[in-house]
């Protein structure tokens, strides 16, 4: 069985180490960090008071600072973008007290080692009164048969649960176990956040310990680069500082001393890291965005809604943002089409053409270039005039049609193309609309319960205006009313 949380680590802020059953039993899970180890791991935080962000969480008499502290015991579900800390957390957790740390990655692991688990954690709890805490990294990869066969175990604290997870455990974690854990959200950390992390990790003697001076351009690149993941941050930083140390033509920072040629004894600044290094040692930020999960439709959310707030450049971000992550170009122009008609509807009538026209050039096209119509029918959604009249309209029709408003037919309106229909009073007494010189001619056309209902009521905005005018003669004329009778 694979216990090595080193192998599937998070977030890159804890240690390695390895314990299960049979396994050698480690006090506290501390991990002993060496000159290769990664900057992310050598600077994952020891402590509370070193975890970085979070404070909704860490707050005096918050949930997880009691139960770090102690002062509870709980299984947790810990629910966050990558880099936010769910392994150190775990990790944290897993320290208090005389606790049995257990890894298990939901990618490796099935129902076999998860029972070898529970019955070795059922054995120190009943022969040595020692709690276990499981650490179950991507709880959201294992199967309904696994997250069950965790319930007994959870119910009766045989384990304490810690599962992390990026995405959203109402979608991805089977209800009974949901609502036997406390779940608790970490946020991406702030742009204050990743420049304190970043800069203990350049001073600290664990980090860098002051082996080159960042520039403060340089130091916004990294923090931007980040995007709220503290790996991300560690990691750029430690490819941009080697990159400067392992290059023999970097000079030091001028600060009154360049080496030591007065001999003096004074130390020379250390070479300074710009924003050139970190441009080398990174091309290109990573978008986190997973298409199986709540990242998916949390961009695709945010993505109509700035249309229908008539936001283009916040909607040329989002769509971006999603075909720079790889989403399925086929995708965005389904969602376009039913936008077109959601939220467009006919205040302007070219909308669902454009985003029709759209999805064939991702059919025929592709990517890269089916981009552009993406880009162009975006944009002309976002900057068009908007109606929601024709969704309320058929929303109300069908809300009527369940309640059992249905009706008969009108007779004159039945098929009357087969033999006997005329008998039966089918298509007798129709009226042809082209018969008349103005195309609109006084009959009934809903059932008569139905007489009289107005569904669709345009918008005075766009090509609605004029529909808004034109409707009302066109219903007085179909049901045969004069003007003042409305």
């Amino acid at each position: 069985m694979d216990t090595d949380p080193g192998l599937f680590d998070d977030d890159g802020l804890f240690g390695t180490g390895a314990s299960g059953p049979g396994a050698e039993e480690p006090a506290a899970p501390t991990g002993r960090p060496t000159a290769s180890t990664p900057l992310a791991v050598r600077m994952r935080p020891r402590t509370l008071d070193e975890v970085v962000g979070q404070g909704h969480l860490l707050r005096p008499g918050a949930p997880l600072r009691r139960l770090v502290e102690g002062g509870a015991a709980a299984s947790v579900l810990l629910y966050g973008p990558p880099g936010t800390g769910k392994t150190t957390i775990a990790r944290l957790l897993a320290g208090v007290g005389d606790r049995h740390f257990v890894a298990l990655s939901a990618l490796s692991s099935g129902v076999k080692e998860l029972r070898a688990v529970i019955d070795d954690a059922r054995r120190r709890r009943d022969h040595r009164s020692q709690q276990s805490v499981l650490f179950v990294d991507e709880v959201h990869r294992f199967s309904k048969t696994q997250q069950d066969a965790l319930l007994g175990a959870v119910e009766d604290r045989v384990v304490l649960l810690v599962a992390a997870t990026t995405e959203n455990p109402s979608f991805s974690v089977v209800s009974p176990l949901l609502s036997r854990s406390l779940v608790l959200q970490l946020q991406s950390l702030t742009e204050d956040d990743v420049r304190a992390l970043l800069r203990r990790a350049v001073s600290d003697p664990r980090g860098l310990d002051g082996a080159v001076r960042v520039t403060g351009e340089a130091e916004d690149a990294l923090v931007r680069l980040a995007a709220g993941d503290a790996r991300r941050a560690l990691t750029a930083l430690e490819a941009a500082a080697d990159g400067v140390l392992g290059d023999p033509t970097a000079r030091p920072v001028e600060d009154g001393v360049d080496g030591d040629e007065d001999g003096d004894g004074a130390e020379p600044a250390p070479p300074e890291l710009d924003i050139a290094a970190v441009e080398r040692a990174v091309t290109e930020v990573a978008v986190r965005y997973d298409r199986a999960g709540d990242q998916h439709y949390d961009v695709i959310s945010a993505f109509i809604k700035s249309i229908r707030g008539s936001d283009a450049d916040a909607a040329l971000h989002y769509l971006a943002r999603m075909l720079v992550a790889g989403e399925d170009p086929r995708f965005i122009a389904r969602r376009l089409m039913v936008h077109a008609s959601e939220d467009v509807g006919l205040a302007d009538p070219t909308a669902l053409p454009a985003a029709v026209a759209a999805a064939q050039v991702v059919q025929l096209v592709g990517l890269p270039e089916c981009r552009l119509a993406l880009a162009q029918v975006t944009v002309h959604l976002a900057t068009a005039p908007k109606s929601n009249a024709v969704i309320t309209a058929i929303g109300e029709a069908e809300a009527q049609v369940r309640a059992g408003a249905v009706g008969a037919v009108p007779a004159h309106l039945r098929d009357g193309h087969y033999a006997g229909a005329q008998d039966l009073g089918n298509a007798v007494g129709y009226r042809y609309p082209h018969d008349v010189p103005d195309g609109v001619l006084a009959q009934q056309y809903p059932p008569d319960e139905l007489v009289g209902v107005d569904y669709y009521r345009p918008t005075s905005r766009g090509a609605e205006r004029a529909l808004a005018e034109r409707l009302p003669r066109l219903r007085r004329a179909v049901r045969g009313r004069r003007p003042e009778e409305g």
